[in-house]
């Protein structure tokens, strides 16, 4: 399937394109879910306890949490690199199973992206570490051939094909490791903390790729620190705390919980709260529908916050002028 990515004109800001502006969405098939999935590691940490969460068909999914939450270990529980002590792994409604030909069907649908591309790629070159995961699955050369081609295309990574994968930058392992992922047309992608390490532009870049391959009909699923993507990015958001499910539900309304921002130690988007701030001091009226970026929340204050002549030849700043100057 291939896939083409926007380019980037690097005379411009570089921003996280967000999902339009739209009606709550119908509730949408669970694609991948965990049921009450345990699981601890040799030395008696839980990671995950009796953790039950659902991944719609079809939608931008970010997990969120502190470090050691439990996200990645959900991620390799996804992915099968690990199974549950106890509960399951369900697939299109079926559970997992862990037999050849189980984790074959899981591997195939479900492409898990490790935070570290280094865990990932081994190979001699480029382009025969793409070929690692569609000869594993048993497909003829040409299949693999036009999978591969297909995966280099939709990653543009076509320059870097025949290259040692170990002296490419951090950002181009990442690239090449999802058209690995990529080259064996899963349903879902599951990467964890893609955009780690990343500068600006290689970070819009690889969102621009992941709104690509959504639009071509796949589930995504990120896991991130980045609140202000999180807003602007996910059609929903899972917030994690000690290996539980704290939270799932929409970004502005997960974001505008203080309770669940405290309990997972994260900070609330600056744009969510500097709506909050403006709605209270009476520029933005409070049933306004919260914006998930800068452009969003420079609209709002262009339709509420309309300065007067004299007060731009003067250059007065009404988000400056405190609760006295409500406009």
């Amino acid at each position: 399937m291939a896939v083409t990515v926007p380019s980037i004109d690097k005379a411009a800001p570089v921003t996280y394109p967000s999902p339009a502006r739209r009606e709550r969405e119908e509730p949408a098939e669970t694609l991948l879910e965990a049921r009450g999935v345990t699981f601890s590691y040799p030395d008696g940490t839980v990671a995950l306890n009796s953790l039950s969460i659902g991944i719609p068909r079809g939608r931008r999914v970010v997990v969120l949490g502190a470090n050691g939450c439990g996200k990645s270990t959900l991620f390799l529980h996804f992915g099968g690199v690990l199974r549950p002590k106890s509960g399951e792994i369900v697939l299109d409604g079926q559970p997992v199973r862990y037999d050849r030909a189980g984790m074959t069907r899981l591997r195939q649908q479900v492409g898990l992206v490790f935070q570290d591309p280094d865990s990932q790629l081994f190979a001699s070159s480029v382009r025969q570490d793409i070929s690692f995961g569609p000869l594993n699955l048993g497909w003829s050369e040409a299949k693999v051939r036009d999978a591969v081609e297909a995966a280099i295309e939709a990653t543009q990574i076509g320059d870097l094909a025949d290259r040692p994968a170990h002296l490419l930058s951090y950002g181009q392992k990442k690239r090449v490791a999802i058209a690995g992922v990529l080259a064996m047309d899963p349903s879902v992608i599951i990467a964890d903390e893609p955009t780690a390490g990343l500068d600006p532009e290689s970070t819009a870049r690889l969102v621009s790729l992941f709104n690509s391959l959504h639009d071509a009909g796949r589930t995504i699923v990120i896991s991130t620190h980045d609140v202000e993507l999180a807003l602007a990015w996910a059609d929903e958001v899972v917030v994690m705390r000690k290996g539980e499910l704290l939270r799932t539900g929409h970004p502005t309304e997960v974001f505008q919980d203080p309770e669940v921002l405290a309990g997972a130690r994260l900070q609330q988007p600056i744009v969510l709260e500097t709506f909050g701030h403006l709605c209270h001091m009476g520029y933005i009226p409070t049933d306004a529908v919260p914006p998930r970026n800068a452009n969003e929340l420079a609209e709002l204050i262009g339709c509420h916050c309309s300065p007067q002549p004299s007060a731009i030849s003067s250059g007065f700043d009404p988000l400056r002028a405190g609760q006295s100057h409500h406009a």
